[in-house]
């Protein structure tokens, strides 16, 4: 049966909570005021300092529902699209690309899963080469935000989009890997055979080591526009036998860097 790799997007893949890393693009766009811009600043650093546990989770959820209220969808989508490469490249972890590369030379799709918006999300989902994106949808109407969310996939809800996925598409989610990290991730991580702690919160880390799940430690940037894509077809099927070794090795790395800072 095929199998499916399943990234969490903020401090899993890149460094930030990806949505208030476009602050200032959004600032220039005229959507936000420098007050905005501050505060975002301020909610980014709690978030990277404190962890995204429920109660931050849920101020975070509230203040970017209420900031984007009446922006203008195209808007927003051209300025994620103009200034995707400058904001996102400088965040991106190495490791977390390797791996994504390492999966799709195993055969397994890369599905991206995110509490942040669509409109951010998709556009660097497909950056990174993701075969596909479950990430929040706000609520539209007239072509502007109303402040509401129409989807949140958060928390549970990503483990059932998991398992949707695993129904639709034919999964053997025995088989497959899951990279979050923070608590609020579990039922996504306990959704797969293969789960993974990626630069784990207090309590992530605490529920790793009873349940001996893998701890990895991401922490080397990378520049999206410097590597060459993952080739497909023949090629890709000729360099698959590599597959299970790059996997292995990233893996194994990132768990020798959390044995030697132990």
């Amino acid at each position: 049966m095929p199998a499916a790799a399943f990234f969490d997007l903020d401090k899993t893949i890149i460094a930030k909570s990806s949505t208030l890393a476009f602050s200032r693009p959004f600032q220039a766009g005229g959507l936000i005021s420098r007050r905005a811009v501050l505060r975002s600043a301020y909610a980014q650093f709690v978030y990277l300092v404190g962890g995204a546990d429920h109660d931050q989770m849920e101020k975070l959820r509230q203040f970017m529902s209420q900031l984007c209220a009446g922006w203008d969808v195209q808007t927003v989508r051209d300025i994620v699209a103009e200034t995707l490469h400058d904001i996102v490249d400088p965040l991106v972890y190495e490791e977390a690309v390797e791996l994504i590369d390492a999966h799709h030379l195993e055969g397994r799709e890369v599905v991206i899963v995110s509490a942040s918006g669509t409109e951010v999300v998709e556009p660097i989902g497909e950056l990174l080469g993701a075969d596909s994106v479950v990430a929040t949808r706000l609520e539209v109407e007239d072509g502007r935000y109303t402040g509401e969310i129409a989807y949140y996939v958060y928390a549970e809800e990503k483990a059932k989009a998991i398992r949707e996925l695993a129904e639709t598409r034919g999964f053997d989610l025995s088989e497959c890997y899951a990279y979050s990290d923070s608590v609020t991730d579990v039922p996504m991580l306990e959704a797969v055979g293969h789960p993974f702690a990626v630069n784990p919160d207090k309590e992530l880390r605490r529920i790793a080591e009873e349940r001996g799940w893998t701890v990895l430690v991401f922490d080397k940037p990378v520049a999206l526009r410097s590597r060459v894509p993952v080739p497909s077809g023949p090629t890709l099927a000729a360099l698959a036998v590599g597959g299970a070794v790059a996997v292995g090795g990233v893996i194994w790395a990132g768990a020798r860097k959390r044995a030697a800072g132990a």
